[in-house]
């Protein structure tokens, strides 16, 4: 920090699937946790729950689904299905945000279904998918958060990617327990103008996630001015969570501390 006046007015949050990867993962949560972060993780069937549970982390996200898509229905009631399953275990973890995609992910990152360009009845079909994933929040005291991704780098191919695609549907269902996962590092990729995009996403913003770009590292290493960005969000009086998704440059906890300056203020 700078000065006695600087403040953290964000609860920061790191992944423990793309930090401190020379350790078992419920050492690089107690790791992170340790550090003053909350933690992140991915699929949650790849882990031991009980042990992870056991490290006390704070947990911020997860992913909230093991398979299915938003748009079809077949897909949709396979979504609902293992969502329900993620519910179950988000609330082992005590974990308040379950991330969502437009169809499910194979290990590369690639749409299990692929369909960039959709159709009006499967905007609908999404729609009516969101509702269904938000009386499920409602029942069981959970928000589910809509990531927008990037196709033209690492996820070719995913429907509604785009922030702008996101924000339609989740202003569609316009429920409290269906938000944005506004991360910014896909939307500069494929999109850009971020500040620009803080400020149309705001109502609906539940989480936001961050890394740099070229190269998907922590704020500082790349083109992106993050400083600007956390001003942005006090600006629109966001307080919530920012999650660094990126993997580190160098050392560890630099990055960390690199992602914890660059949302001082």
């Amino acid at each position: 920090m700078n000065s006695c006046q600087d403040t953290l007015p964000f609860t920061l949050a790191a992944c423990a699937e793309m930090l401190f990867r020379d350790l078992p993962i419920t050492e690089r949560v107690a790791r992170i946790d340790a550090l003053g972060f909350q933690v992140e993780i991915w699929d949650w069937s790849r882990h031991d729950i009980k042990s992870l549970a056991a490290t006390g982390a704070t947990f911020s996200s997860m992913t909230g689904y093991l398979e299915g898509t938003l748009a079809d229905q077949e897909g949709a009631d396979r979504l609902v299905a293992t969502a329900r399953e993620s519910v179950a275990v988000a609330k082992q973890l005590g974990i308040p945000r379950l991330n969502l995609h437009g169809t499910g992910l194979d290990g590369q990152g690639l749409p299990v279904q692929p369909g960039a360009e959709m159709t009006g009845p499967m905007w609908i079909r999404a729609a009516d998918t969101l509702h269904r994933l938000a009386d499920l929040g409602q029942q069981h005291g959970v928000m589910f958060v809509l990531e927008n991704l990037n196709t033209e780098v690492d996820h070719p191919g995913v429907p509604f990617a785009r922030v702008e695609d996101v924000l339609a549907l989740v202003e569609s269902v316009d429920r409290p327990e269906i938000r944005i996962m506004l991360d910014l590092y896909h939307a500069q990729i494929g999109e850009g103008n971020l500040v620009e995009l803080v400020h149309r996403c705001a109502p609906y913003i539940g989480e936001v996630q961050v890394a740099d770009v070229p190269g998907r590292r922590e704020p500082g290493s790349g083109e992106i001015h993050y400083p600007a960005i956390a001003r942005a969000l006090q600006e629109i009086g966001y307080r919530g969570t920012v999650g660094l998704e990126s993997w580190a440059s160098g050392d560890d906890e630099q990055a960390l501390r690199r992602f914890r300056d660059a949302f001082t203020l």
